[in-house]
């Protein structure tokens, strides 16, 4: 099991950095190889249910998750129920003088039947990986948002 954190500050109100780190389907377009579904009917709510499926043809996997807390736009609590993929993250927003927010997500990670040996190179390059997914999520960029595309969030 590998238990991280990322942090960033960043130039956004607390409540548009909520709104991209908890849009689920935009995850797929920071994440290589990766489509995301929600399961449930929004909006979020505790009892959400969404699935990052990840890899291509026979090397795919399903990450399956559960949103078990929910406190908008403040706190976020997941949990993996995946056949391959367990833990959980968090998601905490914390507002910051001139308008900016302090992100602060913590993951607890494993994966079936990997052997501890390769819990280091597992925890490097879930760091880096969900690192870049946050960056994406959180970009400030006027025009256009990540992936190419304006940001715009969901109804």
């Amino acid at each position: 099991m590998v238990l991280f954190r990322l942090e960033r500050l960043v130039s956004l109100p607390a409540e548009q950095a909520w709104r991209r780190l908890t849009d689920w389907r935009r995850h797929a377009e920071v994440v290589p190889l990766t489509r995301v579904t929600v399961l449930t009917a929004p909006p979020t709510a505790v009892g959400t249910v969404f699935v990052a499926r990840s890899g291509v043809g026979p090397l795919a996997f399903d990450d399956t998750m559960e949103v078990t807390v929910w406190r908008p736009p403040a706190l976020c609590r997941l949990e993996k129920r995946g056949g391959l993929v367990t833990g959980w993250a968090e998601i905490e927003i914390r507002p910051c003088d001139g308008g900016r927010s302090h992100v602060l997500w913590r993951e607890d990670l494993a994966v079936r039947r990997l052997p501890g040996l390769f819990d280091p190179p597992l925890g490097w390059l879930a760091r880096r990986m969900f690192g870049r997914a946050v960056d994406g999520l959180l970009r400030r960029d006027p025009d256009p948002g990540v992936g190419g595309r304006p940001y715009s969030p969901p109804p």
